[in-house]
């Protein structure tokens, strides 16, 4: 049996008001394709499909366009289950008529182990379905008074007993399977997760996993990761695209699993190309810098988070100039060039009184250099100041 795990779809989700939807929907184009060559027979996503739990309605017709066309009119079975973004209610809705094509819809967290016939394969998987798995969700109080470190017990205590109920299910002659949205302590995180851990409190340790599973496949870390200490072969898929600029220059892919019942799991990735990618500049050498980068057309089909060197702040027309040339610029932050500092430090009062005003500018503006003009204008409202005293004195 061939399973393609993947999660973290985040269908609707924008970078700084960009919208990533053709990306997304390249993602997908991209995923039916591999699973046509890769001869996948199930396919799992493990949690948040959409990035909000009200997604634009754009999002939501991809989403279900997509697992329709993954589940090949029911030849190949494809199970959702609910992240910490999804509405759980609204994900499971369309359950009725998902069923009738082989699409699983999981919006809360159950003890239900899930039967799935494979058809091609003419293999049966049991699989332990669990959606993210909140206090609220489940319907249960962990604790009665805030507690970090006794929720984060209760918790992982509590995840544990639903995996070690659940696998007793599991069955000698079929491949089973774990599959749920969860914060595994030691997983590296980035910037684009909602945490989800309360500071520590909903964390799961890795080996509260259930072992009897041939493989648990996990959502909501972004950077695809195997999962360490784990008492079985456990992943983290990570998102198809990278969301955050923290995720610059991390490889995405999903993750494949061959699996036989009762034998060892082989897991493998196929990286996936899909989407802009993410990059840092950085121009140390200033605004002529960026402009030779723009010539030589780097990064021409990239978001950019551009950190430029500079002695004065950017003028409005050159940040609407630089925005005009590549479309991809998110950020545009100016890091002023400090003077050294002396060794011998002359007191402030013993200092001209334009280079006062000059390092007052600098402190203000966080180290930007005053045009003449300015420090000359405010010499001149000096002079008449001085003017004014002298005359009412």
């Amino acid at each position: 049996m061939r399973i393609l795990h993947t999660a973290d779809w985040h269908l609707g989700k924008t970078l700084e008001g960009r919208s990533r939807l053709n990306e997304q929907a390249e993602f997908l184009d991209e995923l039916h394709e591999i699973v046509e060559k890769e001869k996948i027979d199930v396919v799992l996503m493990a949690g948040d499909a959409f990035d909000t739990v009200n997604p634009p309605a754009a999002a939501e017709a991809l989403f279900y366009e997509s697992i329709s066309r993954l589940s090949d009119k029911g030849k190949r079975p494809v199970i959702v289950i609910a992240g910490n973004h999804d509405n759980p209610d609204r994900l499971s809705a369309a359950s009725p008529l998902a069923t009738e094509q082989g699409i699983h819809l999981i919006g809360y967290p159950t003890t239900n182990v899930l039967t799935i016939t494979v058809p091609k394969t003419n293999e049966t998987m049991k699989l332990i379905a669990l959606a993210y798995p909140s206090e609220a969700r489940l319907e249960e109080v962990l604790a009665n008074e805030f507690d970090e470190r006794l929720l984060r017990d209760q918790y992982d205590e509590k995840i544990c007993d639903l995996f070690q109920y659940m696998s007793g299910k599991f069955e000698e002659e079929t491949v089973n399977i774990a599959m749920s949205h969860l914060y595994v302590a030691g997983g590296a995180s980035t910037d684009s997760e909602r945490p989800i851990e309360v500071g520590g409190a909903y964390t799961v340790r890795a080996t509260s996993l259930p072992k009897e599973a041939q493989y648990v496949a996990l959502g909501h870390l972004h950077r695809p990761q195997d999962v360490k200490k784990a008492l079985t072969k456990a992943r983290y898929s990570g998102s198809p695209l990278a969301y955050s600029f923290s995720e610059a220059g991390y490889t995405k892919s999903v993750t494949i699993i061959d699996v036989k019942p009762g034998e060892e799991a082989n897991i493998s990735e196929v990286y996936l190309s899909s989407g802009k990618p993410l990059v840092k500049w950085k121009a140390k050498e200033g605004i002529q810098q960026v402009y030779r980068w723009l010539e030589e057309g780097k990064d021409a089909n990239a978001w950019i988070d551009l950190e430029i060197h500079l002695t004065n702040n950017l003028s409005i027309e050159e940040i609407h100039r630089l925005r005009k040339w590549h479309e991809g610029f998110i950020h545009i932050r100016p890091v002023f060039v400090h003077e050294e500092k002396t060794t011998s430090k002359r007191r402030q009062e013993n200092l001209p009184i334009d280079e006062i005003f000059k390092r007052f500018y600098a402190k203000q503006t966080g180290g930007a250099e005053p045009e003449q003009e300015l420090v000359q204008l405010f010499l001149d409202l000096i002079s008449e100041e001085e003017v004014l005293e002298g005359e009412s004195s």
